[in-house]
């Protein structure tokens, strides 16, 4: 049973390991409300593009690290539909392996006061990380930007493939720049006003990876679930 399979792939999953894979695209209308009501809905949701022109449209279930992943073309069909275990959908890995591992920008514009040293800061760090390296954060908000500071800041780094939300104490909006291992983290108060703006350097962003703990306490209650309505 699907339930039991993922439970049993909680206990023994590693924080390493590539995602474990579960289709449901087969399955009837039925079957796929009864999974979703089951697993519910967790903190992390969020897309990633592919260069294919595939978008990929992830939510995190009520136990961490378990993520319902639904893929659909350029035309809005939806061509892939499965459960994964993992820390992060790897298809967010995988689709901001082709951004540029560099940051190009000209001169300053006018008006602009701390935007350079921070390009600089984001350059230099690039080059220096390595998989596995803690985040390195440039905390935005500490800074005295002017709006053409933020425009150009903006326009250099660019937009990247990935985009999530994180509803946890705070809500957390993660975006990936257009170039690689950069992510925009922001915090926003009840009034949807941000309260912490930073860039973090890091494959990914932690607050929303799923750590081992995550997936044995996840593993612990898909079987208190499963006893309680599937047997």
């Amino acid at each position: 049973m699907l339930i039991s399979d993922i439970a049993a792939t909680l206990a023994v999953q590693k924080a390493g390991q590539p995602g474990q894979l579960f289709d449901i695209f087969e399955f009837d209308d039925d079957d796929k409300k009864l999974v979703t009501q089951t697993l519910g809905k967790g903190e992390v949701c969020g897309v990633a593009a592919l260069p294919s022109g595939v978008l990929a449209q992830f939510k995190e279930a009520v136990m961490a690290g378990v993520w319902h992943m639904r893929f659909t073309d350029p035309a809005g069909d939806l061509i892939a539909e499965y459960i994964e275990v993992g820390p992060i959908p790897m298809t967010v890995r995988r689709a901001c392996t082709a951004l540029p591992a560099l940051v190009s920008h000209g001169p300053a514009p006018p008006g602009a006061m701390n935007v350079m040293p921070v390009l600089t800061e984001i350059g230099d760090r690039i080059v220096q990380y390595r998989d596995g390296d803690p985040a390195h954060a440039i905390i935005l908000s500490l800074f005295p930007m002017s709006i053409e500071d933020v425009n150009f800041l903006q326009v250099t780094l660019g937009a990247g493939p990935v985009q999530l939300t994180s509803r946890g104490y705070r809500t957390c909006r993660v975006t990936a720049a257009g170039a690689r291992n950069v992510w925009s983290v922001q915090f926003y108060d009840n009034m949807d006003e941000i309260v912490l703006d930073m860039l973090q350097i890091v494959d990914i962003p932690s607050l929303a990876l799923a750590t081992e703990e995550d997936f044995r306490d996840s593993a612990a209650r898909l079987r208190d679930v499963e006893e309680a309505y599937f047997k």
